[in-house]
């Protein structure tokens, strides 16, 4: 939700804790500890393969399927074991809530600050501020980005940048955020109205 005041407006950013990190999240890790449970069960000769009589009656269905552990469970410790890696370090970004926090335009204040929250450490809070006077214009900035390999199917968008003198552009939305056309050029133009500037296209 935005915070809009006569001399302040706040947007906030959220990166990490989206639905969609949470669904891929949890199908990397079933789908690792699945792999896992099949390794394992390979390695001790147990039938991983449990099928009601009901279906197993038909002809086409074996009774048992030979799986060696050697290669085939090997590979699928390895890549259960990787994706168990995979699974830990995008609850760990989720947990973290890596990438989210604000853009803050203060106008009583003569100043922009970008805040993002990092990994643990020592730059855990990444803050990058911007005199306002530094602050040249807002531009909407039109991009092609390349679909598939197969398709080769073209996806056309755009993006809202902050010109300034010494850090040059500075994106305020991406593409991630699938943002229709209307609303970047709202967004866009509700930042020109506050900050004073032009909004360039």
């Amino acid at each position: 939700m935005i915070l809009r005041l006569k001399h302040l407006r706040v947007d906030p950013i959220t990166e990490s804790r989206k639905i969609s990190n949470f669904f891929w999240a949890f199908i990397v890790f079933l789908g690792s500890l699945g792999l896992l449970l099949v390794a394992i069960s390979s390695y001790i000769g147990m039938d991983f393969l449990f099928l009601p009589e009901e279906i197993s009656d038909f002809s086409f269905i074996p009774d048992y399927i030979d799986f060696p552990f050697i290669p085939q469970g090997a590979t699928m410790s390895f890549y259960g074991i990787e994706g168990l890696f995979i699974s830990f370090y995008l609850w760990c970004t989720i947990l973290w809530d890596v990438g989210s926090g604000y853009d803050i335009f203060d106008k009583k204040e003569r100043m922009v600050c970008f805040f993002r929250w990092g990994f643990p450490g020592k730059n855990r809070r990444i803050i990058l501020r911007v005199p306002m006077k530094e602050i040249q214009s807002i531009r909407i900035i039109k991009g092609v980005k390349e679909g598939g390999i197969l398709t080769r199917t073209l996806t056309y968008y755009s993006m809202v940048y902050m010109e300034t003198i010494e850090q040059g552009f500075i994106p305020l939305t991406r593409i991630e955020d699938n943002l229709t056309p209307p609303e970047i050029a709202q967004k866009a133009g509700e930042l020109a109205i506050f900050l004073g500037v032009p909004l360039l296209y």
